[in-house]
This record gives structure tokens, sequence and C-alpha cells, in this order.
């Protein structure tokens, strides 16, 4: 049962966070790596997927509709994301138009929507946080994707410099349910400059976990339960494509780590 997953490279799809998987019980990860001009085609089955285009162009095709030159980041640092939704027991196919890297992201599903696309300039930005805890952050399936989707809930992280995010800790693990949600959530890595890294700390008040671990380009991380910041080095930026799905719906409401909260108070 592995939380923590280090960054590899496979051509065509990778598959990191298995469905049905012990850990956990909602989501699923993969990737897909294709250089200009192969293609890849799949199906859904049990899971609703967002394919987040990270790099390069690509047109996608599913259930009759065909999306053509989505992307064209050289990096998930140069700007906002495009991200095409492909609801559960369908087909999907992608066409590489340049080397790509995109995100697979999966939640179990029961209830099939129609495909759609999330260009850059539906992606509604968030400044979140103070002092060395600011970070921006970019929905790409949350609100705008009220009746459209099942459960699947999923943004962009950027962490400045030095800076945490995901801060004071918190969690949504549904241990003080109403109040807090049952989500599970999936962290996928990047690092700007590449060569450098950020802490993902994970730990819970009883102390049944209380880890650290250093994240670099690539890397992947599980939450079950349990409160987990992140902090990027001084001098590098740290970006984390982040996914949730659980029991409880899709409404945010973390759960802060009582220890904490006076810092939203700090002067």
């Amino acid at each position: 049962m592995s939380r923590f997953h280090r960054a590899r490279y496979v051509e065509g799809y990778q598959d990191i966070i298995p469905e049905e998987g012990i850990l956990l019980k909602y989501l699923a990860f993969g990737k897909i790596s294709l250089k200009q001009g192969q293609n890849y085609s799949s199906q859904t089955g049990n899971y609703e997927t967002v394919l987040v285009i990270m790099t390069g162009t690509a047109t996608i095709v599913s259930e009759n509709k065909k999306w053509e030159h989505l992307g064209g980041r050289n990096t998930v640092f140069d700007g906002k994301g495009t991200a095409v939704y492909v609801p559960c027991q369908s087909e999907y196919k992608v066409y590489a138009e340049s080397d790509v890297h995109i995100a697979v992201c999966k939640a179990k599903a029961e209830e099939k929507f129609e495909p759609f696309v999330v260009t850059p300039d539906e992606i509604v930005i968030h400044h979140r946080g103070k002092e060395t805890w600011q970070r921006e952050v970019h929905d790409i399936i949350a609100d705008n994707a009220d009746g459209r989707v099942q459960r699947i809930v999923l943004g962009e992280t950027f962490n400045h410099p030095g800076h945490w995010s995901g801060y004071p800790p918190h969690k949504h693990d549904g241990e003080f349910f109403p109040e807090e949600p049952n989500l599970e959530e999936v962290y996928h890595f990047q690092v700007n400059p590449e060569q450098g890294f950020g802490v993902q700390l994970h730990y819970t008040k009883d102390g049944s976990i209380d880890n650290a671990y250093i994240v670099r380009q690539g890397d992947t991380f599980a939450i079950d339960k349990g409160y987990h910041p992140v902090a990027a080095a001084g001098g590098y930026q740290v970006y984390y494509l982040w996914f949730m799905a659980g029991n409880t719906g899709r409404t945010l409401n973390p759960y802060e780590d009582a220890d904490h909260k006076w810092l939203h108070h700090k002067k």
C-alpha cells in the first residue's frame, strides 16, 4: 500500500495509481506520453475521466465529439491548462500534434454525462493565503461542472518559491462529517526549474501517520486521510495537479488543524 509514487517515463500509457486499488476507493491516475504523430485509444469503464494536457498539443475525440489543437503549454508553468472530460463507459482517442504529456485523472462513477472541454479562458484563478503561504489555485473542474459530472473535482496549484500550500494544514477524510467532507485526493507534481524539489508533509493527530516526502518532477502522491500541506524549496516553483472524489458530494470544505487556525488572524 504505497501513497508515494516516484516519477518514471513510459511511452504510451503509464498506470501510476491503479483502478480498484487497496488505498483509494474512488480515484485512479495515469499518464499518456506520446511523440508527435502517435495516438492512443482507451475506454473509461467505471471511471469518469479528465484528460489534462500538461504539455504539448493534441486532438482528442470522444463520443462523436472532436476537439483539435488543444493545449500548447511547453511546461505547466507557462499558463492555464486545457482539459477534456470523458464520461464513464465511454471511449476516447488522443492524437499527438506535438510531443504531449497528458494526465489521466479518474473518479469512480455510475452516471454517464456528455463529454466536454475546459479551455484556458474558462479556468477560474484564486489567489489564496498570505505571507509565506501564498499560492495560486486554478479551478478546472469545479463549480463550472455542476450537473455535468458526478464526483470529480480538479484543478492545479502553483506554489511560489519557498512558500507553502494546503496551509494552514487541512484534511477532508470525513472524520468530522458532516462539517468535513469525505474526499480522497491525488497530487501530481512538477517543479520549475525541474531539477528542484519540494516537500510533502502528511500527518494525523493521533500520530499514526507522521511523514515527509521529498517531491520532485513527475512524482505522485495519494491521500486517503490526514493533513497534507506542501512546501516549495527556495528558488523553485512547485506545481501539483490535484483531483478529488468521495461519497459526500462535490462540496469542498477542508477541515483545518485547530493548532494552526490562529495563522488566519496573524498580523
